[in-house]
C-alpha cells in the first residue's frame, strides 16, 4: 500500500467578529482540507490551518509523501525535522498558523492525521486505538467565551445571522456562557481576555463564578496582554475564582515574566496554576518552562505540535514533570475537532477539558458528511468507526473552496481587521495593560 494521490482543498468558513489581544477575527476563517489516497483505494483526510502559508508548506511536503507507505511516519517526521528552520516557534507575536518557523511541523501533522485515518480504515480500528488504546471514550471540551462585536460573520450575500449577539460586558458574557452550556453541556469555562480593561475582565470572571459556582472550573487567557504587575493584580483578585480547578493562561510574556508572576503569587499563598500555548509551543520549550516553574499546564495542539502522536508524547512528558496538559484551539471544522478528540482520547494525562472554537462555526459551513459533530455532556464521543470516524461532504467542500478562491483573504491578520472595523489607529502592543 502506497500513497498515490495528495489533494489539497483550501476553504473559507464564516467567522463572527470575535476579539482577542491579537485584534479582531475576519469575516472568514481560512482552513485547508487534505486528502490522501492509496494505491488500493483507501482515502485518508485531515484538516489544517489555511491560507498561503499552509498551502505552501503542504506543497513542500508533497514530494516526501507521494509513493510512501502510510505506516512510514517516523522517517517522514525525521525528514521534515531536517528541513524545518529553527528560531522562535512561539505564538507571542504571530497568530496561530502564521508563523513560518512551524509551517513544516503543521504540514506533517496534517499528513500524519490523514495517514492514521488510512491505517485505521485498513485495519478497522479508530485512530486513537492505533496508539496504544484509548484512555477515554469521549474527549471533554470547555465553553470558550469571547468578547464579541455585533455580527455573525460572512460578507455580501453570505452575511450570517448573529446567533450570539454583541458581548462586550460581564452581563452579556454570562448570557453567552449560559446559552453555550445549555446547548453543548460544557462543564469547564474559558474566557478569551486581553480585550477590555483588566477590571472589567475581573468582574466578568466574578460574574461567571457567581452564576455557575465552584463546580465549573474557570480559566482566562489574555494572550500576554498584561504586564507582570497587572498579572499579579488579576491573580490576587481571582484567587478564589481561578483556584478551584481553573488556571491563568499566558498572562504575560516571555517565560521569565510568567516565572516572576508564579513566584510572587506563591509567596502570597496563591497557588493558581499558569498555563501556556503561546510561550510553550515546541518540545524544546518544555524543559525551560519547567526549570523556571513558569508554566504548570501546557496547552497542546495536534496541528502545530506535530500531530496526534506528538500530543500523546507531550502529555506523557508533562505528566512525568508533574505538569498538567490541556489543548489549544483555533477556528476549525469537524475534521479538526475529530483530530483533537482522538489526540485527547490517546493521551491518559490530559485531564483538563480541551478548548474548542467549534460552537462559533455554523452547520452551513460544515464539511463532515452528515453534518455537525455532536457534543454529549460537553464531550465528543469517539465514533465506533475506523480512522478518524468521519467522511467528507464533497458538495460542501466544493462550495467552501469556491468561496475561498473568490475572497481576497490569504492569511489571518486580526490587527488589520481591528483597524478596518474598530479603530484605524489600533496596533497590537505588549503589554497593553
Amino acid at each position: 500500500m502506497r500513497i498515490s494521490e495528495f489533494r489539497v482543498h483550501p476553504v473559507a468558513v464564516a467567522d463572527p467578529p470575535l476579539r482577542s489581544s491579537y485584534g479582531l477575527h475576519a469575516p472568514y476563517a481560512l482552513r485547508t482540507i487534505l486528502v490522501l489516497k492509496t494505491t488500493d483505494g483507501i482515502e485518508g483526510i485531515a484538516e489544517a490551518h489555511g491560507g498561503d502559508n499552509s498551502l505552501a508548506a503542504l506543497e513542500a511536503i508533497r514530494p516526501h509523501v507521494l509513493g510512501r507507505d502510510p505506516f512510514d511516519l517516523s522517517r517522514l517526521w525525521a525528514t521534515v525535522q531536517a528541513e524545518t528552520s529553527g528560531g522562535d516557534r512561539s505564538q507571542t507575536w504571530l497568530v496561530p498558523g502564521e508563523n513560518p518557523r512551524d509551517s513544516g511541523t503543521r504540514a506533517y501533522a496534517a499528513v500524519e492525521a490523514a495517514c492514521l485515518d488510512i491505517i485505521g480504515k485498513a485495519v478497522g480500528k479508530p485512530a486513537c486505538d492505533l496508539l496504544g488504546g484509548r484512555a477515554r471514550d469521549a474527549a471533554p471540551f470547555s465553553a470558550y467565551l469571547f468578547y464579541k462585536h455585533a455580527g455573525g460573520g460572512g460578507m455580501g450575500g453570505d452575511v450570517r445571522e448573529d446567533e450570539w449577539g454583541e458581548a462586550l460586558s460581564p452581563e452579556t458574557i454570562v448570557a453567552q456562557c449560559k446559552r453555550m452550556v445549555a446547548l453543548y453541556g460544557f462543564r469547564e469555562i474559558k474566557l478569551k481576555g486581553g480585550v477590555l480593561e483588566p477590571e472589567l475582565e475581573i468582574e466578568t470572571m466574578r460574574a461567571l463564578y457567581r452564576e455557575f459556582g465552584p463546580s465549573y472550573p474557570l480559566r482566562i487567557d489574555p494572550n500576554c496582554a498584561w504586564s507582570v504587575e497587572t498579572s499579579l493584580h488579576v491573580g490576587r483578585s481571582l484567587k478564589e475564582e481561578l483556584g478551584r480547578g481553573g488556571y491563568l493562561e499566558d498572562p504575560a510574556a516571555p517565560l521569565e515574566a510568567m516565572a516572576e508572576v508564579r513566584r510572587r503569587l506563591l509567596a502570597e499563598g496563591i497557588g493558581t496554576p499558569l498555563a501556556s500555548n503561546v510561550s510553550v509551543t515546541a518540545f524544546h520549550h518544555v524543559p525551560q518552562a519547567w526549570k523556571l516553574d513558569a508554566v504548570q499546564i501546557v496547552l497542546s495542539d495536534p496541528h502545530y505540535w506535530g500531530g496526534i502522536r506528538a500530543v500523546q508524547q507531550l502529555a506523557a512528558l508533562c505528566d512525568t514533570l508533574g505538569a498538567g496538559v490541556s489543548m489549544h484551539s483555533n477556528n476549525h471544522l469537524g475534521v479538526s475537532l475529530m483530530i483533537m478528540a482522538h489526540a485527547c482520547a490517546a493521551s491518559p494525562a490530559m485531564r483538563y477539558a480541551c478548548d474548542t472554537h467549534y460552537p462559533w462555526q455554523t452547520a452551513q459551513d460544515e464539511v463532515v458528511a452528515g453534518g455537525r459533530i455532536p457534543f454529549q455532556d460537553g464531550a465528543v464521543v469517539i465514533p465506533d468507526k475506523p480512522g478518524l470516524g468521519v467522511d467528507l461532504d464533497w458538495d460542501q467542500v466544493a462550495r467552501l473552496e469556491e468561496r475561498y478562491h473568490k475572497l481576497p483573504l490569504r492569511k489571518r491578520d486580526d490587527e488589520a481587521e481591528m483597524r478596518k472595523h474598530v479603530d484605524p489607529e489600533w496596533k497590537r502592543v505588549l503589554p497593553r495593560w
